[in-house]
């Protein structure tokens, strides 16, 4: 039993660790939106739900390869995410 509350836990901090990273990238967006650049603001909204099924896939699939390929795409837009929040 104990094992299972462990893995609760740690799910529970990584969501509420990826809940707090959105919500810095939101109010980044925002002053980016503030700024007057539609463009920058639709890319980043557009990297970020990639981001999103990038990471439910990578949490679903079982092949290691894929997990691999999914690891180094999700890294990427991270780098594309920050490039634009700068």
């Amino acid at each position: 039993m104990g094992d299972a509350g462990e893995g609760l836990v740690d799910a529970e901090s990584r969501l509420a660790e990826r809940l707090e990273e959105r919500e810095e990238e939101k109010k980044r967006a925002r002053q980016i939106a503030r700024a007057g650049d539609p463009e920058r603001v639709r890319q980043l909204e557009s990297f970020r739900l990639a981001r999103t099924e990038l990471q439910r896939q990578l949490e679903t699939t079982t092949h290691q390869a894929r997990k691999q390929q999914l690891g180094q795409a999700i890294a990427e837009l991270d780098k594309r995410i920050a490039e634009l929040l700068k």
